[in-house]
């Protein structure tokens, strides 16, 4: 009986989401595709290469979900969570990561930010991605050198899907 009721159970899970039983699970419209992601990565890769310092480099689409990553050689273990947070964090308030640092400063409206949401980065290497229309489908973060370095390939990652900067 027990057996019985675990397989309806499964049946009328799979009929409540279809797409996900059956692996027809599509991006959302508005979001980072996989090949835009990766277009991205290989920009700041790029970026990071000429400059010579070994990085981390996160996208993660809009709903803040890793799409890409890559890890340079050499690239500092620690930076990884940071590229990840970093990445989260803009997408998350909607601003880059060096902004929501001026806006978290003492006396200003976010001051504390850092403290009450574990995982958040106030300081530079975090970067919205948009699409032409200028809707955010996703960010970037990146660490592993100073945050003027860090800063310096995430423009170029997004640069490389936005055409600007």
């Amino acid at each position: 009986m027990r057996n019985s009721k675990v397989a309806v159970w499964l049946f009328s899970l799979s009929l409540a989401y279809p797409a996900a039983s059956s692996g027809l699970t599509k991006t959302l419209p508005g979001d980072i595709t996989l090949g835009q992601a990766q277009a991205v990565v290989q920009a700041a890769l790029k970026k990071a290469e000429t400059m010579k310092v070994p990085m981390n480099i996160a996208v993660v689409d809009a709903g803040g979900n890793l799409k890409a990553f890559a890890r340079m050689d050499d690239a500092f273990l620690g930076s990884i969570d940071i590229a990840e947070r970093k990445a989260r964090t803009a997408r998350y308030f909607n601003m880059s990561t060096r902004d929501l640092g001026k806006a978290a400063q003492p006396g200003q409206p976010l001051f504390g930010i850092e403290s009450t949401n574990g995982g958040l980065v106030i300081f530079g290497g975090g970067e919205l991605l948009t699409d032409k229309k200028g809707t955010i489908i996703g960010s970037i973060g990146v660490s592993g050198g100073t945050v003027e370095e860090d800063e310096s390939v995430a423009k170029a990652g997004a640069k490389a899907l936005l055409g600007r900067w």
